[in-house]
């Protein structure tokens, strides 16, 4: 009753204006974590250039791992990449996109609260309650993918481009623009990546995908997904499973996922037997 009350109460018109309020205050708490981010231009450039440095942390960390396992080849030694800028409004609007991506990034709980706020109205109890748990685990799963992105896969990526030569005599010089642009597509496509499970959920509530279906595929899938990671990553076997162990373990989690969402019909429950008196026959 209260659902179609709160329904009969708000017009559309009302429905308009609350969704304009909700996109003011996100382009309001965008902007100014965009602009703290802008004026902290030394720490937000420190965290975005340390990759390239040959002292960072994943970097030591393998050298320290090749030390242990007594696997040299493993550790990425000393090396030095130029970044450079050929245009002359590049540096600025590099300092800018960072800036609003950075202020995008840190926002992005209080937009989802917001937004979820707006249609939360519409949506049944049962629907409210697991609708919030997922919006958390998505959420969690995209920084995961960040994080993942930001330790290892673009450091292990620029390491090995940046130093990649055809010729001794071509020199790598590496556009500010390229490093930029190279850094936010991979941790939006790892963030991506990581909402696999969630993707599975949707599915699995709408009956479009069944566990024995993933399960069918899984080494279509393992393929497909050692496939993804070597293009992603540098050419050697260490980046490549690097990457490709969590995404594999995502698509077991999706498994898992979609074996706990798939609702257990009578439907379902009689699909046993049918498939038995086939197989007897």
């Amino acid at each position: 009753m209260t659902h179609e009350n709160q329904e009969q109460e708000m017009t559309f018109w009302d429905h308009l204006d609350e969704l304009r309020k909700v996109i003011f205050r996100i382009v309001i708490a965008v902007s100014l974590l965009a602009v703290v981010a802008f004026i902290n231009k030394t720490l937000l450039f420190d965290i975005i250039f340390a990759p390239h440095r040959s002292d960072f942390i994943t970097y030591r960390v393998l050298c320290a791992l090749g030390t242990h396992l007594q696997m040299p080849s493993i550790c990425p030694g000393e090396f030095h990449v130029d970044l450079i800028n050929t245009q002359l409004a590049s540096q600025l609007m590099a300092h800018m996109s960072v800036a609003f991506y950075t202020g995008l990034v840190v926002a992005s709980p209080y937009i989802i609260y917001q937004l979820f706020g707006f249609i939360k109205p519409a949506l049944y109890e049962n629907e409210r309650r697991y609708s919030t748990r997922t919006i958390l685990a998505a959420f969690v799963l995209f920084f995961c993918g960040l994080l993942l992105n930001y330790y290892a896969i673009f450091p292990l990526s620029f390491r090995f481009l940046g130093t990649y030569q055809v010729s001794e005599f071509v020199e790598n010089k590496i556009t500010l623009s390229s490093y930029i642009s190279t850094f936010t597509t991979l941790s939006i496509a790892m963030g991506a990546v990581f909402e696999i499970p969630i993707l599975a959920f949707f599915f699995a509530k709408t009956g479009l995908v069944k566990t024995h279906h993933l399960k069918k595929y899984r080494r279509h899938a393992f393929v497909v997904i050692l496939i993804i990671s070597a293009i992603l990553t540098p050419a050697d076997l260490f980046s490549l499973f690097l990457l490709a162990i969590p995404m594999y373990m995502l698509y077991e989690l999706s498994i898992l996922v979609v074996k706990r969402t798939s609702p257990k019909t009578p439907h379902t429950v009689e699909e046993s037997p049918k498939e038995n008196s086939r197989g007897e026959e």
